[in-house]
């Protein structure tokens, strides 16, 4: 024979499903009168008016009175962590899991149902800081996005097997070649020491007047690179700006401009294999 106190666990269970189907029968407007539904349903009059109120079944509420109880918790968790893996989706923002968390409450079919407060998505992560965290969030360009698709890069990669093997290509003859651009005077964010009844971040003023410097860099496919070119904009420079230059660095000048253009880049004549890059520029 089981014990007295599962019999009464039995019981508390059979009428917490019998008050749910009570107030689902009055959302419905199934039955208009409380009491009706509290005598149709065999339910405690005051139980049924408490748990209209929003009061949770004993048995779901936590000890610390969490709102959510630990399964939907747990649920939440499991979807934020879902978004987070899909790669064309961002991670949802603290207001997007407190409305999750609104709808999780909703769904207990009380006629007004309880909010979540300011600061439980914060307390909601502290609790949970072993598998989720907030974090600052960063703009990515969606093309970008698509230049580190899987499927997109296993393509790619197959595409140049397939060259290498159809005219037999050697590693030492496969090089990658970049270009990119340095803002010359961008200020940066720093640490600065100001006076005290300051608050906030300083504003650092940002010059107006800015040069770019283009590097072309390269490296071949046997682990080797070539040393990097550095393409100034003017018409002329003064060596001596540069005597602590890297062995093999190269510098030109490009009066017409600080990036390279298409037709600049098809100007590149040769490699030499002993790790330098000539190239012949536009004046």
């Amino acid at each position: 024979m089981p014990p007295i106190r599962s019999q009464r666990v039995q019981k508390s269970v059979e009428q917490e499903g019998r008050i749910l189907l009570a107030i689902k029968a009055i959302r419905k407007q199934e039955i208009s009168s409380i009491r009706e539904a509290a005598r149709r349903f065999d339910v405690p009059l005051n139980t049924l008016h408490r748990r209209l109120r929003g009061d949770q079944f004993r048995r779901e509420a936590r000890a610390n009175g969490h709102k959510l109880i630990e399964f939907k918790e747990e649920s939440l968790v499991e979807w934020i962590l879902s978004m987070d893996l899909r790669g064309n989706h961002p991670p949802p923002r603290p207001s997007l899991a407190k409305d999750m968390a609104n709808l999780l409450l909703a769904s207990r079919g009380t006629t007004s149902p309880p909010t979540v407060g300011l600061n439980w998505v914060s307390n909601f992560i502290k609790r949970h800081r072993d598998t989720i965290a907030s974090r600052f969030s960063r703009r990515y360009d969606y093309r970008r996005a698509q230049c580190e698709d899987p499927t997109m890069i296993q393509e790619w990669l197959d595409s140049v097997q397939r060259i290498i093997a159809q005219y037999g290509i050697a590693d030492e003859d496969i090089f990658n070649f970049d270009e990119t651009g340095f803002a010359m005077g961008l200020t940066a964010t720093a640490k600065v020491i100001t006076r005290a009844e300051y608050y906030g971040k300083r504003s650092t003023l940002q010059p107006g007047n800015r040069e770019w410097v283009t590097v072309i860099a390269s490296i071949c496919a046997e682990g080797w690179a070539i040393p990097p070119y550095l393409i100034f904009k003017g018409k002329v420079f003064i060596e001596s700006w540069f005597d602590d230059l890297p062995d093999g660095w190269r510098i030109v000048k490009s009066a017409r401009s600080m990036i390279l253009y298409r037709s600049v880049c098809l100007r590149i004549r040769r490699i030499c294999f002993n790790g330098l890059m000539l190239a012949v520029l536009p004046p």
